[in-house]
């Protein structure tokens, strides 16, 4: 029989370090999803959601490869409403889709499944044990997104106020991780987490064997 495991939806705003988090999870031995990374293999080219996106959009939302202009849908739907609820209607039922797959093939001590609009599109509360929220100020946020991304304070802006709020991430959070400070302050906060969600795998074991 395949081993239980509790999968943790792991969630923050741009530039909260998701990433950073969920990396140092997986190597504490935590299988690691991600649903940005299933999006991008959704729209390359001859990915599964391209037929859909080219009926729905058009030729000019599509690069000279055939996969998603992924420039050109982004100012789209920070534009039009209306368009970036089609693209979800097509995106968000195919991410889901490959999530469970890889959530049923995973072999870690746990399941991070990292999914940044977790709390916007809120499909996912009902699919995951836990909410781990990765918290930073909304400064920090900023500052962050811009160094990493190049992108102005207005564009940075602009995808913050596009995310649900710090509070609103706080409100449904099971587990917060606070990385506001050095990257070294996260260790301790993660190894906390990590025995809790062995211990977690443990009762979930004990209880498919009674």
């Amino acid at each position: 029989m395949k081993l239980l495991r509790p999968v943790i939806g792991l969630t923050g705003g741009i530039g909260s370090g998701k990433s950073t988090v969920a990396n140092l999870f997986g190597e504490l031995g935590a299988s690691v999803i991600d649903t940005d990374v299933l999006a991008h293999e959704l729209t390359q080219p001859n990915g599964a959601a391209m037929p859909e996106i080219l009926v729905a959009f058009g030729k000019s939302y599509l690069d000279s490869s055939g996969g998603l202009n992924r420039a050109a849908m982004r100012a789209l739907v920070f534009s039009d409403a209306h368009a970036k609820r089609r693209l979800e209607a097509i995106l968000h039922p195919l991410i889901w889709a490959a999530a469970s797959e890889r959530v049923a093939q995973a072999d870690g001590l746990y399941i991070i499944l990292m999914v940044p609009l977790l709390v916007e599109s809120g499909g996912y509360r009902d699919k995951v044990d836990r909410i781990l929220v990765v918290d930073c100020d909304e400064q920090t946020q900023l500052v962050r997104t811009m160094a990493r991304s190049g992108i102005t304070e207005d564009i940075a802006r602009a995808i913050m106020r596009s995310q649900a709020t710090r509070s609103e991430r706080l409100a449904v959070a099971n587990d917060v991780i606070d990385n506001s400070g050095h990257i070294s302050s996260l260790e301790p906060q993660i190894q906390r987490l990590h025995r809790y969600y062995q211990e977690l795998t443990s009762k979930l074991a004990t209880k498919s064997q009674e």
